[in-house]
């Protein structure tokens, strides 16, 4: 088909419309996600959805485009011949084993246990694939798809396939009917569907058993053999247990009670969890860089571990409800055993204790301030 384009200018800018060839409509769309935004705390659940969505991003392999992110899904394409069915079902497979993949890390790893968190791991994945004509427009530096087999893609998305985790495919991908088994579990069921461009044949195959496979990796418990204690400190406070998890575990307040920090620096990771990191830069031009190293999490107890990148030194905290608005800290600084234990003076030691004492006496004053701002209780256990 003859490729035309019109140029043309516009008030608000340059718009380019370019009368497409044919290409592949590929759309992954993020099961229940309207119940889970609705049902959920807004902060985390968007964060966790876009988590989600650059994790299809970055599953792409078969060198897709990106048209728009739609909210809960991605409209992705490429123009030209069409591929292989065993192409698209690799990408297919690629993309909805990442995506449970880091949801199970993430419900293995996660600090926060509030609603949002908790029932992430009840998302899942539907991929709809269409082939057809479509024409793709600039208008400044937002690209656009527009054509009736763009409208078709969308509209199989409000179908009645009564699953909420499946690949669907259209006879304009498979002409051939029913699509091969190109996995010894797929089964193939028939439907169309109506639309403007008249009926629309698709066949359909859950992609459950694409999660028989993945497992959980299982964060190792602190490894304190080759650690010596340095200091130990304990301070009770009249928070309750989650606000009080809540100033401690989240690396962006730490400059709001550690002694000496100026600003906080995220180096990844969107929500608390083992394995973020960031870097907390003191008033006197220290940088020290901190990784979650573990956590555990009771009704009563809450336990996470943190290790300096430069030092390999590593801070214990434990965190004890000893009533409803009465919780323990207790702060254990381990150091490696052998050349820091035996070099770093006795004046260097002093100098890391006070400043930790001096920090959980200003998280007093903070936790109280952040439990009364959020008006925390103990059925919010949010982080």
């Amino acid at each position: 088909m003859e490729l035309i384009t019109l140029i043309a200018s516009v008030k608000f800018g340059y718009l380019r419309i370019r009368m497409s060839n044919q290409g592949l409509i590929f759309l992954p769309d993020i099961s229940g996600f309207t119940q889970f935004v609705n049902a959920t705390e807004l902060d985390h659940s968007r964060l966790i959805i876009q988590e989600l969505l650059e994790v299809l991003i970055n599953a792409n392999e078969g060198g897709l485009q990106i048209s728009e992110i739609e909210g809960d899904a991605i409209l992705f394409y490429r123009f030209g011949a069409p591929p292989t069915l065993n192409e698209v079902y690799r990408q297919v497979e690629k993309m909805f084993r990442a995506f449970h993949q880091n949801l199970i890390a993430y419900d293995n790893r996660r600090y926060c246990q509030c609603t949002a968190c908790k029932s992430a791991g009840k998302l899942t994945l539907k991929v709809i694939t269409h082939y057809g004509e479509f024409t793709g427009y600039n208008v400044q530096h937002f690209y656009k798809l527009i054509g009736k087999d763009i409208i078709v893609a969308h509209r199989l998305l409000k179908n009645d396939i009564p699953d909420h985790e499946y690949w669907l495919v259209t006879d304009a991908l498979s002409p051939t009917g029913e699509p091969a088994h190109l996995a010894n579990w797929m089964t193939w069921n028939e439907d169309r569907q109506n639309s403007d461009a008249g009926d629309v044949r698709y066949h359909y195959t859950r992609l459950t058993s694409l999660k028989d496979n993945l497992h959980p990796d299982e964060p190792p418990p602190p490894d304190l053999s080759k650690k010596q204690l340095a200091f130990s400190l304990t301070r009770d406070y009249s928070v309750a247990l989650i606000p009080l998890f809540h100033a401690t575990g989240d690396f962006n307040l730490r400059s709001s009670w550690m002694e000496n920090v100026t600003r906080v620096e995220e180096l990844n990771h969107f929500l608390p969890r083992i394995g973020m990191r960031c870097r907390c830069v003191f008033d006197n031009g220290e940088e020290v860089e901190y990784t979650s190293s573990s956590y555990h999490f009771e009704d009563k107890l809450i336990e996470f571990t943190e290790s300096e990148s430069s030092t390999g030194n590593l801070i214990y905290y434990t965190i004890q409800k000893i009533s409803e608005n009465h919780t323990r800290l207790r702060i254990d600084y381990y150091i490696p055993r052998g050349w820091w234990a035996r070099y770093s003076s006795r004046k260097q030691r002093a100098f890391l204790e006070a400043r930790f004492d001096q920090s959980m006496l200003n998280l007093d004053t903070f936790a109280k301030q952040l439990q009364d701002d959020q008006k925390w209780c103990e059925d919010e256990q949010a982080l």
